[in-house]
């Protein structure tokens, strides 16, 4: 594995690799990380991991400075899946030039994470955007446990006709059912089985929450949330996977969505 801590150095490596296959990540590498690599590998045996906390997308820098980093665990990690390339991008890496493709961020972006969090998706598609210029890669692996960001992210690169091909990867989840996530390292024991327990009602009450139409009946479900062991619920809905908006019937492709916070730590989650 190559580390390049330089954009220069690292495209002058992969200048002539027409199908490297690109995995973006913020690091605290795990099971979900490792997933995505292993479908990149299957792609191409030229797969490239960035490790970069972006700090534009984060709605407070005590945010920022909160997410969870474990660089050289991240490394070794990585190291064992015997991926080609792995690059550790300055902050003057990514922003210091004007990317050629315009930020096309979809109406999509305002609902669920966007209605609380009015930068980040604008933060996570420049980031991602300067990531593809940088790299110019044949293929891109995200998780479908930010769905959101995933789906804004595919309508920015086929806007922009950017040759990249989106590659969409299933959650993968603890044995009780919480979805992976690096801010999971911040949860304890117990905190893990609250959000489990939330998992199993959510997953449990999936059309219960489809044909909760009135404000007081969606207060109930949110109230068993917290209930269960949840501080706040940031918001609860089912939205339509193809038209991207409120789901109503049974018969829909629709997911519920659902972000919420255990002591300090937000998680999202869709099933």
């Amino acid at each position: 594995m190559k580390i390049f801590k330089n954009k220069a150095k690292l495209v002058d490596e992969i200048l002539n690799k027409n199908n490297v296959a690109f995995v973006p990540t913020m690091g605290s590498i795990h099971k979900g990380h490792l997933s995505l690599i292993k479908k990149a590998k299957k792609e191409s045996k030229n797969v490239l991991v960035s490790i970069y906390v972006n700090p534009r997308q984060f709605n407070s820098n005590s945010d920022f400075q909160k997410y969870p980093r474990s660089l050289k665990k991240d490394i070794n990690l990585l190291k064992k899946t015997k991926i080609k390339y792995l690059y550790l991008p300055k902050y003057n890496d990514i922003y210091s030039f004007k990317p050629k493709s315009p930020i096309y961020l979809d109406s999509f972006s305002k609902k669920l994470c966007g209605k609380s969090r009015p930068r980040h998706f604008k933060g996570v598609v420049d980031v991602v955007n300067r990531f593809l210029e940088i790299i110019k890669p044949k293929s891109i692996f995200l998780g479908l446990k930010d769905f959101q960001q995933l789906t804004l992210v595919n309508l920015h690169i086929k806007k922009n006709k950017i040759p990249t091909k989106v590659f969409s990867c299933s959650i993968i989840r603890e044995r009780n059912g919480i979805a992976l996530s690096s801010r999971n390292t911040k949860l304890n024991t117990s905190q893990i089985n609250i959000a489990g327990k939330i998992y199993k009602y959510l997953k449990n009450n999936k059309k219960k929450v489809l044909y909760v139409d009135l404000k007081k009946e969606k207060i109930k479900l949110i109230n068993k949330i917290i209930l269960l062991g949840a501080k706040k619920v940031d918001y609860l809905e089912c939205i339509n996977l193809k038209k991207l908006k409120k789901a109503k019937k049974i018969n829909e492709n629709y997911k519920i969505f659902v972000s919420y916070y255990i002591g300090k730590i937000r998680l999202i989650d869709n099933l």
